[in-house]
C-alpha cells in the first residue's frame, strides 16, 4: 500500500531541458512511456539515468520503439527498469550509444532479458557450446540473432558505467571476449559448412587460424576477421568447405578475410601444413612474418592449428636476419603513411599520425628484432607485448605504461565509434562537430574536469594522446639505445644489452651499429647542458635519420657538426625548439656528403631551415642579391687573397643554402642551375676585380679593358654543383697602348684570376677552364677583340663554331663583352647558315665522341654526361639544329638548352613530342648529375648500381620515396626515348 505524500514533499520531476532532451517529441515520448508522473524516487532516478545516456534523445526514441514492439510485455520491462539499477544502466547506455543495437532490440524485444539481474560474460567454452548447439539445423537468421545478442551483452557491460555506477570493463577484457565470440562464431560457421558440403560424410581436417586483432585476442566490435586455412589434404572438398564457412560467417556474423594467406588473394585458399612451411621458407616477405606474430588456432581442428603455429613461429623469430628486412620494414612504414589522405589524417584513429598503427607497428618491430633471443616477447597482444618490452629493458617502463594508456584510450574511442552503427570505422568526427564529439565523450565516459565540459576534455585528451604517441613512437626505438651508452650515475634503466642495442640499430637501418653506438655515446656523454639536450633530442633525430638513405653517414655528420658547433648555444636550442629545422637537417645529413662540410663552415644556414611568415626561410634569399653582396664584400679588401676569402665565404653560404633547398625539394632544377651560375659569375667578377686592383699601375690607368666570356654550361646559365667554369678572356688596349703590352698585362690578370681561384681550399673547388679558346690549350690565353675576329673569320674549326653557340659575357667590362658577342654572332649565326661541310663535321665529331670519349669501364646507359640520351646527346642535338637554322630563326640565338628547345618546338623543326622527350631527358640527367655530387660530395657522372647509394641519389634528385630501382628505371626509359630522337636528328 502506497501512502500518499503532500504535494510539497513529493520528489520533483526534472524538466525535459534538464534531462538533456532536445527532440520536440520528448515530452510526448515520456508521457507515452508513463515516465512523466511524479510517483516516487525510483521513477525520478530512472529519468536522471536517461539524462546520463550518451544520447538521451536516441535512448528515449529507441525505448518508445521497444515499448511498442513489446506490447503487453512493456509493463515487465518498465517495472524492472524502476528497480534494477544494473538493467537501467546497461539498457539506457546501449540505446544511447548504439543505434544498431537499438534496432536489434526492437526487432528482437525479448533480448532485453539478457541485461537484467547479475549479468556476467560467458567463458570461451560456454560460447563455443552455445554457438555449436544453435548451428545444428539453425537458420542463418538465428545465428545472426545469437551473435547480435552476445554483442549486446558485451556492449551493455562495457557501456553501463556511463549511466550508472557499474564496474568498468578493462579494455583487454573487452577485446578478449570479442575474440572469444568470434572464435565461437567461426566454429558455428564451420559446423554449418560441414553440414552443407559434407552431409553425412566425415569432414576433412581443417584448421582455422585467426590472424590480426582476432588472433591477438584484442578484437574490435566491428572488424573483418582475418584467417588462414590449414588442411590435412588441400583438395577440392577442403577448399569448398573453407569457402562455404567464409560465406556463412560473412552473412551471419562478420566479414571473413583470408587475404593474409600465402600469395594473398591470388593464392590457394587452403594449403597443407607442408605447403605453408615451404612457402614461408622460400617466398614470404617480412610483412608476412610480422602478421604471423598474431597467429592463433581459433576453430576447426585445433591440434592441426597448433602444429601450424609450432612449425612457423621459429621462422618469425629469425625474420629480422633476412637480407631485405630493413628495406621491407621501411617500405611498410611508408606504405602505411600513404594510406591516409592528408585532409583526414588528423581524424584517423588507426592510420593517422600518432594513431593506433604507430603503436602496433613499433611494438611488432621490436618483437621481431629481440624475440629470437627473448621468449618473453612471444606474445600476441599489443598491450602484453608492451609490458614484456618494458620488463626486458627494450622500452622504458614509464614509456611502456604511457604508450599503453594512450593505446587503450584510442582503442576505446574506436570501439565507441563502431558501436554507434556497428560499422567498421576509425574516423573521428570533424573537430568542429560539437554534437558528434559531445556524444563520443559521453559514450567514452569522459567527465568534465571542473574547468571544461566533457567536450573540452575530449578535445584535450585527443591532442594529448596523439602527441604522446607520436613522441613515444620515436622514443620507443631509441631511448633504450641511449640508456645503454649513457654515463654511469644517470637515472636510466640500463636494461638493454650492447648486443640487443646493436641488433636494434641494425634493424632500424644502420649498417654499422657498433660505430653508431660510439657516436651516440660521444653525443650524450658530453658534460653539462649539451649532453642533457642531446639525450632529449636524439630519439626523434634518430627516428628521422632512420628514414633517410644513409643513417650511418647522417649520424656521423651530425656528430661532427655538433662537435664543431659546441661553442654556439643557439645550435642545440634551435634543434630543440624547432622540429622543422631538426627534421630537415636530419634529411640533409642522411642524404648528402656535400652539404655537411659546407654547414660546418657556414652554420648560420641551419637557422634558415625553419619556416618564415611567407614560407621556408631557405627561399627568402635572392641569388642576384647574394651575387651583388659577394662582389661588394670582396671589393672592400685591397689584398686579392683576403678579397677572395670574403667571396668564398659568401659563396660557401650560398652553396649550402641552394644545396639544402634542393635536397629538401624546395627548388626546381632550373632554379638550382641559375643560382649556381649566379654565384660562380659573382666569384669570377670578384676575383677579376681583385686582381685588376692589385695589378693597376700607380697612375691608376690600366693598359687594357678585359672581359670574361662564359662558355659551355656557364654561358648557358646551366651550371651544376660539380661544374668547372669554361671561359675565354678578351682584352682591348687602352688608348696609346700597344696590343702586345695590353695582351701581356691581360694575361697576367687572367693567370692571376685562375691562380687565385685555384688556391686549395676546404670548399668545393673553383676551377677555371680556358680550353675552349681558339686553338684550345695551345692557343694564347688572352686575345684582343680584333685578334678573335680575325681568327674566327679565317681559321675557325667546326668545334669552335659550335662552342661559340654557348658564349655569353659574364664578367669584366660589359661593353667589351657585348661587342665580343656581336662579333661572335657573325661566326655562329652566319647569313645563309653554316656550311654543309661544317654540319657533316659536327656529325662526325659526335660519332667519334660516342665511340671514344666514354671513360673506360663506364656504363653507357647510365653515364649522365656522355651516356645514351645524356646531357651531351641533348646539347649536341640542340646545337646541331642551331647551326642549321639559327640564321633564319632569331629565337635560336640563345645559349640556354631549354630555351633553345622551346624555340625549336615553336619553329616546328622537330615534332613537339620529340622536343618534350629531349627536354625531359636533359632535366632528368641534370637532376641525376647534381644529385650524384650532393650524395658523394665530389663530381661524378656515373650512376651507381642498385643499393643504398642509388637510393640516396634518387632521394637527392627528388624522386618520391627515394626508391633507387624506380628512379633508375625511369632514367633508363627517359634517356632511351631521347636517344631515338637524337639518332633521328643526326641521321637525316
Amino acid at each position: 500500500m502506497v501512502v500518499s505524500q503532500p504535494a510539497t514533499q513529493r520528489p520533483k520531476l526534472p524538466s525535459v531541458g534538464r534531462l538533456g532532451l532536445v527532440d520536440p517529441r520528448a515530452s510526448a515520448y515520456l508521457a507515452q512511456l508513463g515516465w512523466d508522473s511524479e510517483e516516487d524516487q525510483d521513477h525520478i532516478d530512472l529519468l536522471w539515468a536517461l539524462s546520463r545516456a550518451p544520447d538521451a534523445d536516441a535512448a528515449l526514441g529507441a525505448m518508445v520503439r521497444l515499448a511498442e514492439a513489446l506490447g503487453d510485455g512493456w509493463d515487465e520491462l518498465n517495472t524492472a527498469l524502476l528497480t534494477d539499477r544494473g538493467l537501467r544502466g546497461r539498457l539506457l547506455a546501449v540505446l544511447g550509444s548504439s543505434l544498431a543495437l537499438g534496432d536489434h532490440l526492437v526487432a528482437h524485444p525479448r533480448s532485453w532479458h539478457l541485461l537484467r539481474g547479475d549479468v556476467t560474460l560467458p567463458s570461451a567454452d560456454e560460447l563455443r557450446r552455445t554457438f555449436l548447439e544453435t548451428s545444428s539445423g539453425a537458420s542463418l537468421e538465428q545465428l545472426r540473432v545469437l551473435y547480435r545478442d552476445r554483442l549486446l551483452v558485451q556492449a551493455a557491460l562495457d557501456l553501463a558505467s556511463a549511466v550508472e555506477d557499474e564496474p568498468v570493463l578493462p579494455f583487454t577484457a573487452v577485446g578478449a571476449h570479442l575474440a572469444d565470440i568470434a572464435d565461437a562464431a567461426l566454429g558455428a560457421a564451420l559446423s554449418v559448412a560441414e553440414q552443407t558440403v559434407c552431409g553425412d560424410d566425415t569432414p576433412p581436417r581443417l584448421a582455422v587460424i585467426a590472424m590480426g586483432k582476432c588472433g591477438a585476442r584484442e578484437l574490435n566490435y566491428v572488424s573483418d576477421v582475418d584467417v588462414i586455412f590449414v588442411a590435412e589434404r588441400a583438395d577440392s572438398v577442403s577448399t569448398r568447405l573453407a569457402g562455404e564457412m567464409m560465406r556463412v560467417a560473412s552473412e551471419a556474423f562478420f566479414e571473413v578475410d583470408a587475404n593474409l594467406r600465402p600469395e594473398g588473394r591470388h593464392g590457394e585458399l587452403v594449403r597443407t601444413l607442408d605447403s605453408h612451411i615451404a612457402y614461408y621458407q622460400r617466398w614470404a616477405k617480412t610483412w608476412e612474418f610480422q602478421a604471423l606474430l598474431k597467429a592463433r588456432p581459433a576453430a576447426g581442428d585445433l591440434e592441426l592449428g597448433q602444429r601450424y603455429v609450432a612449425a612457423l613461429m621459429p621462422m618469425v623469430w629469425s625474420a629480422c636476419e633476412r637480407e631485405d628486412f630493413v628495406d621491407e620494414v621501411q617500405a611498410m612504414r611508408r606504405r602505411v603513411e600513404q594510406l591516409v589522405p592528408a585532409d583526414v589524417r588528423s581524424r584517423e584513429i588507426k592510420l593517422g599520425s600518432g594513431g593506433l598503427r604507430d603503436v602496433e607497428f613499433a611494438v611488432q618491430l621490436l618483437q621481431l628484432v629481440h624475440g629470437r633471443s627473448d621468449e618473453s616477447l612471444h606474445v600476441a597482444s599489443t598491450v602484453d607485448a608492451l609490458a614484456a618490452l618494458g620488463r626486458g629493458g627494450y622500452v622504458g617502463r614509464d614509456d611502456a605504461a604511457n604508450l599503453t594508456a594512450s593505446y587503450e584510450f584510442l582503442r576505446l574511442l574506436e570501439h565507441r565509434l563502431q558501436l554507434q552503427r556497428l560499422k567498421r570505422t576509425h574516423m573521428l568526427p570533424a573537430l568542429d562537430d560539437d554534437e558528434a564529439l559531445r556524444w563520443l565523450a559521453r559514450a567514452a565516459h569522459i567527465l568534465p574536469d571542473g574547468r571544461r565540459d566533457a567536450l573540452g576534455v575530449l578535445r584535450e585528451e585527443l591532442k594529448r594522446h596523439n602527441v604522446r604517441v607520436s613522441r613515444l613512437h620515436a622514443k620507443l626505438f631509441y631511448q633504450p639505445l641511449l640508456e645503454s651508452v649513457s654515463p654511469a650515475g644517470l637515472e636510466f634503466a640500463q636494461g638493454m644489452t650492447p648486443e640487443a642495442a646493436e641488433r636494434q640499430l641494425a634493424a632500424l637501418g644502420y649498417d654499422a651499429p657498433q660505430s653508431a653506438l660510439t657516436h651516440l655515446s660521444a653525443l650524450i656523454n658530453q658534460s653539462g647542458r649539451r649532453g642533457r639536450v642531446q639525450s632529449v633530442l636524439l630519439p626523434k633525430l634518430l627516428d628521422w635519420l632512420s628514414d633517410t638513405p644513409d643513417p650511418d653517414g647522417g649520424l656521423l655528420s651530425y656528430r661532427r657538426l655538433s662537435e664543431a658547433m659546441a661553442p654556439h648555444r643557439w645550435y642545440l636550442s634551435t634543434l630543440r625548439d624547432s622540429s622543422a629545422v631538426a627534421k630537415r637537417l636530419m634529411r640533409v645529413l642522411g642524404t648528402s656528403a656535400y652539404v655537411p662540410d659546407l654547414l660546418m663552415r657556414a652554420p648560420e644556414v641551419i637557422q634558415s631551415y625553419g619556416d618564415g611568415p611567407s614560407g621556408p626561410k631557405l627561399l627568402e634569399t635572392d641569388p642576384d642579391a647574394v651575387a651583388g653582396a659577394l662582389v661588394a664584400s670582396a671589393s672592400r679588401h685591397a689584398d686579392p687573397v683576403r678579397a677572395i676569402a670574403a667571396a668564398r665565404s659568401l659563396r660557401r653560404r650560398e652553396l649550402a643554402r641552394v644545396a639544402s633547398a634542393d635536397l629538401l625539394g624546395m627548388l626546381e632544377v632550373t632554379d638550382v642551375c641559375a643560382a649556381l651560375t649566379s654565384v660562380w659569375v659573382a666569384v669570377l667578377q670578384a676575383a677579376l676585380d681583385a686582381v685588376i686592383r692589385a695589378n693597376t699601375p700607380a697612375d691608376g690607368r690600366t693598359p687594357a679593358k678585359i672581359a670574361v666570356i662564359g662558355m659551355g654550361r656557364l654561358g648557358g646559365r646551366e651550371l651544376g654543383y660539380g661544374s668547372d667554369a669554361d671561359v675565354m678572356f678578351v682584352c682591348e688596349p687602352a688608348a696609346g697602348v700597344e696590343d702586345s703590352a695590353a695582351v701581356r698585362w691581360s694575361v697576367s690578370v687572367a693567370e692571376g684570376v685562375r691562380a687565385l681561384l685555384g688556391t686549395p681550399s676546404a670548399d668545393p673547388p673553383l676551377e677555371v677552364d680556358a680550353n675552349l679558346r681558339p686553338e684550345g690549350r695551345n692557343g694564347p690565353l688572352v686575345r684582343t677583340l680584333a685578334s678573335y675576329a680575325a681568327y674566327y673569320e679565317q681559321w675557325a674549326q667546326p668545334w669552335e663554331v659550335q662552342a661559340l653557340l654557348r658564349a655569353h659575357s659574364v664578367a669584366g667590362d660589359a661593353e667589351l663583352g657585348q661587342r665580343f658577342l656581336l662579333m661572335a654572332d657573325k661566326t655562329r649565326y652566319p647569313e645563309g647558315g653554316v656550311s654543309a661541310e661544317a654540319v657533316r663535321e659536327i656529325r662526325r665529331m659526335k660519332a667519334r665522341v660516342d665511340a671514344e670519349r666514354l671513360p673506360r669501364g663506364a656504363d653507357p646507359n647510365t653515364h649522365t654526361k656522355l651516356g645514351r640520351g645524356g646531357l651531351a646527346d641533348i646539347e649536341w642535338t640542340v646545337q646541331l639544329l642551331q647551326l642549321r637554322h639559327a640564321h633564319a630563326i632569331p629565337a635560336l640565338h640563345n645559349t640556354s638548352t631549354l630555351e633553345s628547345l622551346d624555340a625549336i618546338a615553336a619553329a616546328e623543326l622537330i615534332a613537339a613530342d620529340e622536343v618534350d622527350l629531349l627536354r625531359q631527358a636533359w632535366l632528368t640527367a641534370t637532376r641525376a648529375r647534381n644529385a650524384l655530387v650532393l650524395v658523394r660530395g665530389k663530381p661524378t657522372d656515373q650512376l651507381p648500381g642498385p643499393g643504398r647509394q642509388l637510393n640516396a641519389v634518387a632521394a637527392a634528385a627528388g624522386w618520391d620515396k627515394g626508391d633507387g630501382g624506380e628512379f633508375l628505371d625511369n632514367y633508363l626509359r627517359v634517356t632511351r626515348r631521347a636517344k631515338a630522337v637524337v639518332r633521328k636528328v643526326f641521321g637525316d
